[in-house]
C-alpha cells in the first residue's frame, strides 16, 4: 500500500510560482495513474492535474496552461509545478493515486496524502 505525503504549500502573491511535491513511500507509483486534487474552504474537492503510467497528462480547464504535472520515477515522487497563481487557486492541496496504468478523468482514486495549504493573496 503506497504512503503520499505533500509538500511545498506556502503563501503567495497573486502572479507567483510554487511547485508541490508528493513524496511516495510503501510501493512504486512509477505505475499508477497519478493526481492533483484541491479544496477550497466552502467548495467540494476537485481534480486539477493527472498523469498516467505513461507520461499523458490532463488538465482542469481553470488550470490549462498555468499548471504542470510531472513525475521522477527515481524519487518515486510526483510534482505539480504552478506558475501565474490565483487567489481563486487558494485551496488545500492533495495529491492521489489510482492502482492501475491508466487515468479515467479524475475518478477512481484510491489513495490519498494529507494536504499542504496554498494561498494565494491578491
Amino acid at each position: 500500500q503506497v504512503q503520499l505525503v505533500e509538500s511545498g504549500g506556502d503563501s503567495v502573491q497573486a502572479g507567483g510560482s510554487l511547485r508541490l511535491s508528493c513524496a511516495a513511500s510503501g510501493d512504486t507509483i512509477n505505475s499508477d495513474c497519478m493526481g492533483w486534487f484541491r479544496q477550497a474552504p466552502g467548495k467540494e474537492r476537485e481534480g486539477v492535474a493527472r498523469i498516467n503510467s505513461y507520461g499523458g497528462t490532463g488538465y482542469a480547464t481553470s488550470v490549462q496552461g498555468r499548471f504542470t504535472i510531472s513525475r521522477d520515477s527515481a524519487k518515486n515522487t510526483l510534482y505539480l509545478q504552478m506558475n501565474s497563481l490565483k487567489p481563486e487557486d487558494t485551496a488545500v492541496y492533495y495529491c492521489a493515486a489510482r492502482t492501475g496504468d491508466l487515468c479515467f478523468g479524475f475518478a477512481g482514486f484510491n489513495f490519498w496524502g494529507q494536504g499542504t495549504q496554498v494561498t494565494v493573496s491578491a
